[in-house]
C-alpha cells in the first residue's frame, strides 16, 4: 500500500481577470520526492508554488497538504502543518544576526518564547538555531548580522530559517537566483542533502540544476500540465524541447 500524498492538488483553477494562470491542474506529491516544477516565463509556475504555499487561494478546485483540507487555510496553520517555504526574493531580517533571525523563525512553528528575553534563558532554542546553521554551512556566523553577508549565504540563512520549522514538506522557489555558479553548486549540494530527509518541490528555471538533482520533474506550459516525468523523459520529449528548451535557445 502507497504512502498518502504529502501534496495534493485537484482541480485547480487560478483566474485573475479573465486570464487564467492555472487551468484544472491536477497532481499528487509522495513523501520523500525532489520534485521541480519548471517551464517558461509565465507558464504558472510562482502561481502553482503559491497555491502551494496558501498564498495564493484557488478560484476553483481544492489542496490537500499532509492529509488537511488547506485549499482555504491560512498561511500560519498551513506552516504548521509542517510545510516551510522560500522565496525567490531573500527575506532575511537584514539588521539581526544571524541566530537571531533563525530563532525568529522559529516562532512559525508554534515555539512560545519572548524575543526580548535573555539569551541564557533559551538555551534549549539557541542550541536548536546553531544545529539548524551548522546544517546549512553558517555555524561560524552565527553572531553576523544577516544585511552584511553575501547574498549565496542569505540564501542558505532564509534555508535554515525554513528548516528550523522542522518541515515535512519544503518547498523552493528559485533559490539559486542570483547565485554564482561556485554558490549554486553549494546550494544545489545543499537542496540534495535535505531532500533525502523530506519532501522537497523546488521551482526553478535552471535546466542544468534540475536535471541533475530531480527525482521528478513537471513541465507546465500556459498554465496547464505540458509533461510529468523523470529527467530522462523529460530530456527526451520532443514537446518539451519544442516549448520550453526551444525558446530558451
Amino acid at each position: 500500500m502507497s504512502a498518502a500524498p504529502i501534496f495534493e492538488v485537484k482541480n485547480v483553477w487560478v483566474q485573475f481577470g479573465g486570464f487564467s494562470a492555472l487551468s484544472d491542474v491536477s497532481l499528487a506529491f509522495q513523501p520523500g520526492q525532489l520534485t521541480s516544477i519548471i517551464g517558461p516565463n509565465g507558464a504558472g509556475k510562482s502561481t502553482f508554488f503559491n497555491v502551494l504555499s496558501g498564498s495564493i487561494k484557488p478560484t476553483a478546485g481544492s489542496v490537500f497538504a499532509l492529509g488537511h483540507d488547506i485549499t482555504r487555510m491560512p498561511q500560519h496553520k498551513i506552516t504548521r502543518l509542517g510545510v516551510a517555504k522560500s522565496f525567490q526574493i531573500t527575506s532575511v531580517f537584514p539588521q539581526l544576526s544571524v541566530l537571531d533571525n533563525v530563532r525568529i523563525a522559529m516562532q512559525g512553528a508554534g515555539r512560545r518564547f519572548d524575543l526580548w528575553t535573555k539569551r541564557d534563558s533559551m538555551i534549549e532554542q539557541i542550541d536548536k538555531a546553531i544545529e539548524v546553521l551548522e546544517r546549512v554551512g553558517l555555524a561560524d556566523r552565527i553572531e553576523r548580522t544577516a544585511g552584511t553577508m553575501a547574498h549565496g549565504e542569505q540564501r542558505a540563512l532564509e534555508m535554515a530559517m525554513a528548516l528550523a520549522l522542522q518541515p515535512k514538506a519544503l518547498l523552493l522557489d528559485e533559490p539559486t537566483a542570483g547565485m554564482s555558479p561556485e554558490e549554486t553548486r553549494d546550494m544545489m549540494d545543499l537542496i540534495v542533502g535535505l531532500a533525502a530527509e523530506r519532501t522537497v518541490i523546488l521551482v526553478e528555471h535552471k535546466m542544468k540544476l534540475v536535471m541533475g538533482i530531480s527525482d521528478r520533474i513537471i513541465v507546465l506550459h500556459h498554465g496547464e500540465i505540458l509533461a510529468d516525468d523523470k529527467p530522462a523523459g523529460i530530456r527526451a520529449n520532443s514537446e518539451v524541447r519544442r516549448v520550453y528548451l526551444g525558446e530558451e535557445s
